[in-house]
Protein backbone atom coordinates (compact mmCIF):
# COMPACT_ATOMS: atom_id res chain seq x y z
CA UNK A 1 0.00 0.00 0.00
CA UNK A 2 2.38 2.42 1.03
CA UNK A 3 4.45 1.52 -1.59
CA UNK A 4 1.84 2.14 -4.20
CA UNK A 5 1.24 5.38 -2.59
CA UNK A 6 5.11 6.14 -3.75
CA UNK A 7 4.63 5.05 -7.20
CA UNK A 8 1.49 7.32 -7.75
CA UNK A 9 3.59 9.85 -6.32
CA UNK A 10 5.90 9.74 -8.46
CA UNK A 11 4.35 9.13 -11.46
CA UNK A 12 2.23 12.65 -10.74
CA UNK A 13 5.16 14.77 -10.42
CA UNK A 14 6.74 12.72 -13.26
CA UNK A 15 3.95 12.98 -15.90
CA UNK A 16 3.07 16.76 -15.77
CA UNK A 17 7.39 17.38 -16.58
CA UNK A 18 7.92 17.99 -20.08
CA UNK A 19 11.21 17.01 -19.81
CA UNK A 20 11.11 13.75 -18.55
CA UNK A 21 11.09 11.51 -21.91
CA UNK A 22 10.63 8.43 -19.68
CA UNK A 23 10.40 6.25 -16.59
CA UNK A 24 10.57 2.89 -15.75
CA UNK A 25 11.48 0.63 -13.10
CA UNK A 26 14.11 -2.11 -12.97
CA UNK A 27 15.41 -4.32 -10.38
CA UNK A 28 12.61 -6.37 -8.43
CA UNK A 29 9.73 -4.34 -9.55
CA UNK A 30 10.67 -5.51 -12.74
CA UNK A 31 11.53 -8.57 -12.42
CA UNK A 32 7.97 -9.06 -10.63
CA UNK A 33 9.57 -10.93 -7.67
CA UNK A 34 9.42 -7.75 -5.24
CA UNK A 35 8.09 -8.40 -1.52
CA UNK A 36 7.26 -5.65 0.75
CA UNK A 37 11.11 -4.80 1.72
CA UNK A 38 11.70 -4.14 -1.92
CA UNK A 39 13.28 -0.81 -3.15
CA UNK A 40 12.12 0.97 -5.80
CA UNK A 41 14.50 1.08 -8.61
CA UNK A 42 13.46 4.39 -10.41
CA UNK A 43 15.24 4.95 -13.51
CA UNK A 44 14.23 8.38 -15.42
CA UNK A 45 15.39 9.38 -18.80
CA UNK A 46 15.46 13.05 -19.28
CA UNK A 47 16.29 15.33 -22.22
CA UNK A 48 20.59 15.54 -22.70
CA UNK A 49 20.17 19.32 -22.51
CA UNK A 50 18.64 19.04 -19.11
CA UNK A 51 20.50 16.39 -17.89
CA UNK A 52 23.16 17.91 -15.30
CA UNK A 53 20.09 20.42 -14.30
CA UNK A 54 18.04 17.34 -13.23
CA UNK A 55 20.96 15.37 -11.99
CA UNK A 56 22.11 18.06 -9.73
CA UNK A 57 18.33 18.62 -7.94
CA UNK A 58 17.96 14.94 -7.53
CA UNK A 59 17.69 14.83 -3.78
CA UNK A 60 15.35 17.95 -4.08
CA UNK A 61 13.22 15.96 -6.44
CA UNK A 62 12.36 13.07 -4.67
CA UNK A 63 11.54 15.44 -1.79
CA UNK A 64 8.28 15.67 -4.52
CA UNK A 65 7.43 11.82 -3.08
CA UNK A 66 7.24 11.67 0.04
CA UNK A 67 8.46 13.15 3.66
CA UNK A 68 12.12 11.96 3.44
CA UNK A 69 13.46 10.95 6.44
CA UNK A 70 17.12 10.91 5.29
CA UNK A 71 19.02 10.45 1.94
CA UNK A 72 21.98 8.21 0.76
CA UNK A 73 23.60 10.51 -1.82
CA UNK A 74 26.73 11.59 -3.73
CA UNK A 75 26.53 14.79 -4.70
CA UNK A 76 28.26 14.23 -8.29
CA UNK A 77 26.13 10.66 -8.86
CA UNK A 78 23.84 10.57 -11.07
CA UNK A 79 21.35 8.90 -8.60
CA UNK A 80 20.38 9.53 -5.34
CA UNK A 81 19.00 7.57 -2.68
CA UNK A 82 15.43 8.83 -0.18
CA UNK A 83 14.21 6.68 2.50
CA UNK A 84 10.70 8.00 3.45
CA UNK A 85 8.92 7.52 6.57
CA UNK A 86 7.11 4.76 5.15
CA UNK A 87 9.98 2.55 5.42
CA UNK A 88 10.57 2.39 1.70
CA UNK A 89 13.46 3.54 -0.26
CA UNK A 90 13.86 5.00 -3.68
CA UNK A 91 17.02 4.29 -5.71
CA UNK A 92 16.23 7.24 -8.37
CA UNK A 93 18.56 7.19 -11.32
CA UNK A 94 18.70 9.94 -13.64
CA UNK A 95 19.76 9.22 -17.35
CA UNK A 96 20.07 11.12 -20.76
CA UNK A 97 18.30 9.27 -23.87
CA UNK A 98 21.69 8.26 -25.43
CA UNK A 99 22.57 6.48 -22.14
CA UNK A 100 20.12 4.00 -22.84
CA UNK A 101 22.01 1.13 -24.26
CA UNK A 102 20.95 -2.93 -24.52
CA UNK A 103 22.55 -4.43 -21.77
CA UNK A 104 21.83 -7.65 -19.38
CA UNK A 105 20.66 -5.05 -16.84
CA UNK A 106 17.92 -3.59 -19.73
CA UNK A 107 16.24 -7.04 -20.38
CA UNK A 108 13.77 -6.80 -17.83
CA UNK A 109 11.57 -3.08 -16.83
CA UNK A 110 8.94 -2.12 -15.84
CA UNK A 111 7.80 0.43 -18.23
CA UNK A 112 5.47 3.20 -16.79
CA UNK A 113 5.97 6.16 -19.49
CA UNK A 114 7.67 5.48 -23.21
CA UNK A 115 5.80 7.57 -25.40
CA UNK A 116 8.73 7.38 -27.71
CA UNK A 117 9.45 3.56 -26.98
CA UNK A 118 12.75 4.34 -26.21
CA UNK A 119 12.83 2.36 -23.23
CA UNK A 120 10.84 -0.71 -24.91
CA UNK A 121 13.38 -0.47 -27.63
CA UNK A 122 16.32 -1.05 -25.68
CA UNK A 123 14.56 -3.80 -23.82
CA UNK A 124 13.75 -5.62 -26.84
CA UNK A 125 17.73 -5.10 -28.24
CA UNK A 126 18.51 -6.60 -25.12
CA UNK A 127 16.88 -9.84 -25.25
CA UNK A 128 19.31 -11.67 -27.23
CA UNK A 129 22.24 -10.44 -24.88
CA UNK A 130 23.71 -13.67 -22.57
CA UNK A 131 25.65 -13.50 -19.85
CA UNK A 132 28.91 -15.23 -19.59
CA UNK A 133 31.71 -15.55 -17.54
CA UNK A 134 35.30 -14.04 -18.89
CA UNK A 135 38.77 -15.33 -18.38
CA UNK A 136 39.66 -11.70 -17.07
CA UNK A 137 36.26 -11.63 -14.57
CA UNK A 138 37.52 -15.27 -13.57
CA UNK A 139 41.11 -14.45 -12.70
CA UNK A 140 39.60 -11.46 -10.78
CA UNK A 141 37.28 -13.78 -8.76
CA UNK A 142 39.73 -16.76 -8.34
CA UNK A 143 43.00 -14.08 -6.67
CA UNK A 144 40.24 -12.46 -4.69
CA UNK A 145 38.89 -15.56 -3.25
CA UNK A 146 42.55 -16.36 -2.43
CA UNK A 147 43.52 -12.99 -0.84
CA UNK A 148 40.69 -13.12 1.57
CA UNK A 149 41.76 -16.49 2.84
CA UNK A 150 45.03 -15.50 3.67
CA UNK A 151 43.20 -12.39 5.39
CA UNK A 152 41.39 -14.51 7.52
CA UNK A 153 44.66 -16.86 8.50
CA UNK A 154 46.63 -12.97 8.94
CA UNK A 155 43.89 -11.10 10.86
CA UNK A 156 43.11 -13.43 13.20
CA UNK A 157 46.40 -14.55 13.93
CA UNK A 158 47.13 -10.37 14.90
CA UNK A 159 43.47 -10.29 16.81
CA UNK A 160 41.33 -8.38 14.77
CA UNK A 161 38.69 -10.68 14.52
CA UNK A 162 35.95 -7.81 12.64
CA UNK A 163 38.45 -8.01 10.12
CA UNK A 164 38.46 -12.03 9.73
CA UNK A 165 34.95 -12.18 9.65
CA UNK A 166 34.80 -9.56 6.40
CA UNK A 167 37.47 -11.81 5.15
CA UNK A 168 35.49 -14.89 5.71
CA UNK A 169 31.93 -13.56 4.55
CA UNK A 170 34.02 -12.14 1.26
CA UNK A 171 35.10 -15.48 0.84
CA UNK A 172 31.67 -17.25 1.34
CA UNK A 173 30.32 -14.42 -0.97
CA UNK A 174 33.09 -15.62 -3.69
CA UNK A 175 31.82 -18.95 -3.78
CA UNK A 176 27.95 -17.83 -4.40
CA UNK A 177 29.10 -15.53 -6.76
CA UNK A 178 30.88 -18.53 -8.47
CA UNK A 179 27.77 -20.44 -8.66
CA UNK A 180 26.01 -17.56 -10.45
CA UNK A 181 29.04 -17.65 -12.87
CA UNK A 182 28.66 -21.25 -13.45
CA UNK A 183 24.82 -21.31 -13.67
CA UNK A 184 25.11 -18.45 -16.71
CA UNK A 185 23.92 -15.69 -14.02
CA UNK A 186 25.44 -12.56 -13.42
CA UNK A 187 26.80 -12.03 -10.26
CA UNK A 188 26.26 -9.58 -7.46
CA UNK A 189 28.52 -6.49 -6.85
CA UNK A 190 31.65 -7.35 -4.66
CA UNK A 191 29.76 -8.03 -1.13
CA UNK A 192 26.30 -7.55 -2.29
CA UNK A 193 24.08 -10.54 -0.72
CA UNK A 194 21.02 -9.47 -2.01
CA UNK A 195 18.73 -12.21 -3.34
CA UNK A 196 21.28 -14.61 -2.42
CA UNK A 197 19.52 -15.85 0.50
CA UNK A 198 15.79 -16.02 1.47
CA UNK A 199 12.58 -17.26 -0.48
CA UNK A 200 14.50 -14.96 -3.96
CA UNK A 201 17.68 -17.17 -3.69
CA UNK A 202 18.46 -18.67 -7.20
CA UNK A 203 20.75 -21.64 -5.37
CA UNK A 204 19.66 -24.92 -4.77
CA UNK A 205 18.76 -26.72 -1.90
CA UNK A 206 22.10 -27.89 -1.01
CA UNK A 207 23.88 -24.52 -1.95
CA UNK A 208 21.79 -22.80 0.27
CA UNK A 209 22.55 -25.48 2.73
CA UNK A 210 26.36 -24.68 2.56
CA UNK A 211 25.59 -21.08 2.74
CA UNK A 212 24.29 -21.82 5.77
CA UNK A 213 26.62 -24.18 7.24
CA UNK A 214 29.14 -21.46 6.93
CA UNK A 215 28.27 -19.17 9.69
CA UNK A 216 30.07 -18.52 12.71
CA UNK A 217 30.98 -16.04 15.43
CA UNK A 218 33.93 -14.10 16.46
CA UNK A 219 35.52 -17.88 17.87
CA UNK A 220 38.96 -17.86 16.16
CA UNK A 221 38.81 -21.75 16.37
CA UNK A 222 35.25 -21.83 14.65
CA UNK A 223 36.37 -19.31 11.92
CA UNK A 224 39.59 -21.77 10.95
CA UNK A 225 36.81 -24.52 10.92
CA UNK A 226 34.48 -22.82 8.63
CA UNK A 227 37.61 -21.63 6.51
CA UNK A 228 38.93 -24.81 5.67
CA UNK A 229 35.22 -26.19 5.06
CA UNK A 230 34.84 -23.48 2.33
CA UNK A 231 37.45 -24.86 0.55
CA UNK A 232 36.50 -27.91 -1.00
CA UNK A 233 33.54 -26.11 -2.74
CA UNK A 234 35.73 -22.99 -3.90
CA UNK A 235 37.44 -26.01 -5.95
CA UNK A 236 35.19 -27.46 -7.42
CA UNK A 237 33.42 -24.47 -8.52
CA UNK A 238 37.18 -23.38 -9.63
CA UNK A 239 37.50 -26.48 -11.81
CA UNK A 240 33.99 -25.86 -13.39
CA UNK A 241 34.47 -22.60 -14.24
CA UNK A 242 37.90 -23.58 -15.98
CA UNK A 243 36.32 -26.62 -17.92
CA UNK A 244 33.98 -23.91 -19.27
CA UNK A 245 36.70 -21.15 -20.29
CA UNK A 246 39.12 -24.04 -21.62
CA UNK A 247 41.96 -22.94 -18.96
CA UNK A 248 44.13 -25.44 -17.12
CA UNK A 249 42.62 -26.13 -13.69
CA UNK A 250 46.14 -26.68 -12.23
CA UNK A 251 44.97 -28.21 -8.72
CA UNK A 252 48.34 -28.49 -7.19
CA UNK A 253 49.15 -24.66 -7.77
CA UNK A 254 45.44 -23.80 -6.20
CA UNK A 255 46.35 -26.28 -3.13
CA UNK A 256 49.57 -24.79 -2.69
CA UNK A 257 47.68 -21.42 -1.98
CA UNK A 258 45.24 -22.63 0.04
CA UNK A 259 47.85 -24.61 1.97
CA UNK A 260 49.57 -21.65 3.00
CA UNK A 261 46.81 -21.25 5.65
CA UNK A 262 45.67 -24.77 6.89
Amino acid sequence: MERQKLRDSIKKDLLKDENIVAYFYGGSMAKGNHDRYSDLDLRIVVKDSMFEEYRKRKKERAGNWGNVLYYEDFPWAVHTVAHYSCFVKVDAFYYKRSDLKPSLYMTEADIIFDPQRIVQETVDASQSLNYQVTLEEFKLWRSKFFAHSHEVYRRINRGELYYALHSLDMMRWSVAAGWDMESGRVPNAPGDWSRYEGKRSPFTQEQNALLESWGCSRNPDEMYLVMKAIFPEFKLVHLSLCMKLGVEENGAWVDEILGMVL
